[in-house]
């Protein structure tokens, strides 16, 4: 799982945040069945690969999730200074009962902020969370996955634009040609409808904007442009 560094002058944001040191306790908050079906490998964490190329720690402004569920947000419990922010949706989510929000439960130094939405449509969404007032990081909702779920679209001073779906889909052909994986949907999609209309939307903006780079959590693939700060194992 990949957590991504945003960088701007009002303060980073780290996008998702992958696997932490204590994943394997999270992870066992879950219940047997999840295990069973669950396969991951650790190598370094986002706290410690940007410790070893020489980040300023104190940059981090705030932590942005896609979604909170235990291979996202693991990686928060490693940055206790770090507010992790969230929708009201999703931090209801959490704070609920749900077996997919209980390795989130077990961060006890989890500091969650909500941030809320604007009546301000972005790219056919009708709502929308501008971040810095400037246009280069907006958070749109995407329910489906979870009551929560967000898109966080990134433009570039160089106006290279990127859209980060969290998982909305578990590949790029869930975007393109709109296929999901059924077993998949019953076990993590609280609405599946909701991921299919998002789905929709995503496509018919892929389509309008080809230049648009994609990026899907758990596809490898779609973080191929987006540079790494330390060499890849």
């Amino acid at each position: 799982m990949t957590a991504t560094l945003i960088k701007h002058p009002k303060g980073d944001l780290l996008i998702d945040t992958g696997f932490g040191r204590d994943i394997a306790q999270h992870l066992a908050t879950l219940p047997l069945f999840f295990r069973l079906l669950t396969r991951y490998s650790l190598n370094k964490t986002a706290r410690e690969q940007l410790q070893s190329s020489g980040y300023d720690l104190t940059r981090l402004r705030a932590i942005l999730l896609t979604h909170s569920h235990w291979d996202h947000i693991s990686g928060a419990a490693d940055f206790p200074e770090v507010p992790v922010w969230i929708p009201p949706a999703e931090r209801s989510f959490v704070q609920g009962e749900d077996f997919t929000t209980a390795p989130a439960r077990s961060i006890k130094s989890l500091h969650l902020e909500e941030y809320r939405f604007d009546a301000h449509p972005y790219l056919g969404f009708a709502e929308s969370h501008d971040v810095h007032g400037d246009g280069t990081v907006v958070i749109v909702p995407a329910p489906g996955h979870s009551p929560g779920s967000v898109i966080v679209f990134v433009t570039l001073p160089d106006n290279k634009r990127y859209a980060f779906i969290g998982d909305l889909a578990w590949q790029l052909e869930g975007v393109t040609e709109q296929e999901e994986r059924p077993l998949t949907q019953r076990l993590a999609d609280v609405e599946p409808r909701l991921v299919r209309e998002n789905l929709a939307h995503m496509a018919a903006i892929s389509a309008r904007y080809p230049e648009m780079t994609i990026v899907v959590a758990h596809d490898p693939r779609s973080f191929a442009s987006i540079p790494t700060l330390v060499p890849k194992p």
